[in-house]
């Protein structure tokens, strides 16, 4: 698996290679975080968002599908006793509906087969009037041309199902009938953009 063989470098591009387009959204999402909250991370990795998060929730289940990456995640966030990792499936949770005030999940919407049915998962763990949040990396410029970073990162395995650009990620959220939707862009060497979501019973 491509993650596992990865998440001993990751961190690399995490704080050097993107450390600017980082800092801002941690900065970000942290921002976004009660003390009351408990929160449900999809696709944590090694533990970047885990630990801005951690000091500003109540209680964090923070979950990844690769077994080398959710290590990662608890060395990085060790210290946090409100935290617990997890390995799961963003297309099929365990949690009952409507389990957590905030669901988060990072730059991994455009790595799936069928992004549709992990955002329907999302939503239906998350409760009514709590937050959906989604950053993303922009992996198309605004005239449609991939990213150099893509086309080596793809040589390598990394398997990139959809590529963004900020309008057609906006578009994405619209095409799934979201109407109650801010969005932050975040430049840098590999810029993200970030969907925050609230849910209401009616969109």
């Amino acid at each position: 698996m491509f993650w596992d063989r990865v998440a001993g470098v990751y961190d690399i591009f995490a704080n050097i290679i993107n450390g600017k387009t980082h800092k801002e959204l941690k900065l970000f999402v942290a921002n976004q975080i009660s003390a009351s909250d408990e929160i449900l991370e999809c696709a944590c990795g090694t533990g970047m968002l885990s630990a801005v998060i951690a000091p500003r929730c109540k209680r964090l289940i923070a979950t990844d599908f690769s077994v080398n990456m959710l290590k990662r995640a608890r060395k990085n966030c060790d210290g946090f006793e409100n935290v617990s990792f997890k390995q799961a499936n963003i297309m099929s949770l365990e949690y009952p509906d409507a389990s957590f005030d905030k669901v988060v999940a990072a730059n991994v919407i455009h790595l799936l087969d069928e992004p549709i049915k992990a955002m329907k998962e999302l939503d239906r763990v998350c409760k009514i009037e709590g937050s959906i949040i989604i950053p993303t990396y922009m992996n198309k410029d605004s005239a449609g041309k991939t990213s150099g970073f893509v086309k080596t990162v793809g040589k390598t395995g990394a398997d990139f199902k959809r590529q963004f650009t900020f309008d057609t990620y906006q578009e994405f959220f619209r095409e799934l009938g979201y109407k109650n939707v801010s969005y932050k862009m975040i430049d840098g060497r590999v810029p993200c953009a970030v969907a925050v979501i609230k849910k209401k019973s009616k969109y």
